[in-house]
């Protein structure tokens, strides 16, 4: 009572309020809460990035939390496993006034920058790479969301290359210039204007988007005017009180443009609904599955701070609403033979930013949304997942038949990569054996920016109704011994893209397969696989070789040009199917 008379005395001399203290929360020691008056914070954030941007596949996990201020003359690089977070309400809330940059992992090629990301904040690019322009060069696993760039964005370095990105609710003032950029999906984005295309490019709700259309060489856009149906990724923000909490968005239908702004970049307050940090059980590494289980079921929702949590049984997220949000890729393992994540079929649950890693023994499934026979609809309230990545091997071997399996219906995916990897530690047809990436059982299934690279198999099975994918992004195998062992039941090798013969309704827009085939006598058959319904559609699918070794005969069935790197071309495109 004292304090807040004492607010008001100062506020009838007209003088302003002095700052409430805020009380952080016990995040742990893998999460820098920080202002712009913390000590020697550019020393802090450049000894973050020393310990990161090396780390390709270690155990270090880093969140770096901004409070609302102006950070002047400030640069924050960022590598692997760093998570970059304003907590303003809004993104202009928290402002930097000069860099944040991700550099090229090899060189100038950034086709392995992955997991990195940056949410909520505004940069203006003073001590940028030049010309008022901030540096993004990444691949797979960036989810770069909320964010308000205050001049002009490069989405590679240099002239080196980069395969790969994300962009969702951004505003970006000036010029996007994606460069050598490979492929890369905009979701509910604004900017200046766009320029560069090289094989892929998918336009979702985007005011700003440039002109052209696939698969006219230099103007491969596919444009999608509006977001039939999203709901933002949460948040953790400071409130108007002081206290932490995270902002869960409604569901939005049809839309285009940012949410926390208007057309001409007013700010709005889009609806939502704000969950005290208090409702939820702060998850550390070290916390087991079943103190994890034990307070899901208390009620609480889950915030997962950065770190690796190896389990030994499922957590199971069954209560309707429920949030489980990660901050700094948390990554959840199992040694033993269990699935990492079980979802009930249940209304309005969100996942969110969870890094999920395959372990020794194969589970079967890493992640599974709703049991086998799931039957219940929720159109009103779907199921969303938000920025979860998967791993098979790389850091270690690891192995799964099936990385993430949608039995829901409706469920919403909003930005996943699904990857065996193709290089580090574990790595090998026998290694890492994975067959499948993702398979979908649910109907009316929704997914923005689905990656999936270098299963066994088909890299995605849909055999729901009702499907709708915007923006595929697949490499096949790069190490099938030989071609008699990898041979499915169609003809030589597996579809990237496989939709079941007993699907009536399908719809895929931009979507693109690439092969590095090691071996000179392996050949895939066919791109993507599909029945020939009225309801099952495609738009905008593209075939890459990219090496001197085998090829991919046909884009989508027996339609479409061979990409080849001897005799032919190495590149094949095809507007629609059928």
């Amino acid at each position: 009572m004292q304090c807040r008379r004492a607010i008001a005395a100062v506020l009838a001399m007209g003088l302003a309020a002095p700052a409430l203290a805020v009380e952080v929360p016990d995040f742990g020691p893998n999460v820098h809460v920080v202002d712009p008056a913390t000590p020697d914070l550019q020393g802090l954030i450049d000894g973050i990035y020393a310990a990161q941007q090396p780390n390709h596949f270690g155990p270090r996990r880093d969140a770096i939390l901004l409070k609302p201020g102006t950070y002047q003359d400030l640069r924050i690089p960022v590598g692997f496993f760093t998570h970059v977070l304003g907590l303003g309400a809004r993104p202009d809330d928290v402002h930097v006034i000069g860099d944040l940059r991700s550099t090229a992992f090899l060189d100038d090629n950034a086709t392995q920058n992955f997991w990195r990301g940056a949410e909520n904040f505004a940069v203006t690019p003073t001590l940028g790479i030049g010309d008022n322009t901030l540096q993004w060069a990444v691949s797979q696993a960036i989810p770069f969301r909320r964010m308000h760039v205050r001049g002009n964005i490069r989405l590679n370095q240099n002239q080196g290359w980069a395969s790969g990105g994300w962009f969702s609710d951004v505003l970006i003032d000036g010029l996007v210039n994606s460069a050598t950029q490979q492929q890369w999906i905009s979701r509910n984005s604004q900017w200046g204007r766009w320029t560069g295309s090289n094989w892929n490019m998918v336009f979702v709700g985007v005011r700003g988007e440039p002109a052209g259309e696939f698969p006219t060489p230099g103007q491969r856009f596919t444009k999608v005017a509006r977001t039939p149906l999203v709901r933002e990724k949460p948040y953790l923000f400071i409130d108007a009180k002081g206290s932490y909490a995270v902002r869960v968005p409604a569901l939005r239908r049809d839309s285009a443009g940012i949410s926390w702004a208007n057309g001409a970049g007013k700010p709005v307050t889009a609806p939502g609904k704000t969950l005290p940090i208090s409702r939820f059980f702060i998850a550390r590494p070290g916390d087991t599955a079943a103190t994890l289980n034990a307070q899901l079921a208390a009620g609480k929702h889950l915030l997962f701070t950065p770190g690796e949590y190896l389990l030994t049984e499922a957590l199971i997220v069954k209560r309707a609403g429920a949030v489980v949000l990660g901050i700094g890729f948390p990554t959840l393992r199992s040694d033993n033979g269990q699935p990492l994540l079980k979802t009930a079929d249940v209304n309005g649950l969100t996942i969110s930013g969870l890094f999920l890693d395959a372990g020794k023994q194969d589970s079967g499934v890493l992640m599974e949304v709703g049991a086998t026979g799931a039957g219940k609809r929720h159109k009103a309230d779907p199921i969303v997942l938000h920025d979860l990545f998967f791993r098979i091997g790389g850091a270690a071997a690891g192995q799964v038949d099936t990385a993430l399996r949608i039995n829901a219906h409706d469920t919403l995916v909003d930005h996943t990569w699904i990857w065996r990897a193709d290089h580090g530690e574990g790595v090998g047809w026998t290694s890492n054996p994975a067959a499948h990436g993702l398979w979908v059982n649910g109907e009316d299934v929704t997914i923005y920016g689905l990656f999936v690279e270098h299963f066994q198999k088909e890299q995605v099975v849909w055999q729901g109704n009702g499907g709708r994918v915007y923006f595929y992004q697949s490499e096949i195998p790069y190490d099938p011994p030989t071609q008699s062992q990898w041979t499915g039941p169609t003809g030589r090798g597996y579809p990237a893209y496989k939709v079941a013969d007993t699907v009536a309704r399908h719809e895929a827009w931009g979507l693109g397969a690439y092969s590095v085939f090691l071996k000179p006598d392996v050949v895939l058959d066919r791109a993507f696989e599909a029945p020939q319904a009225p309801g099952v559609r495609f738009h905008h699918m593209i075939t890459v070789c990219l090496v001197d070794k085998g090829s991919i005969e046909h884009v989508i069935n027996d339609v479409g040009d061979a990409a080849r790197c001897q005799g032919g071309s190495n590149t094949a495109t095809l507007k629609s199917y059928p």
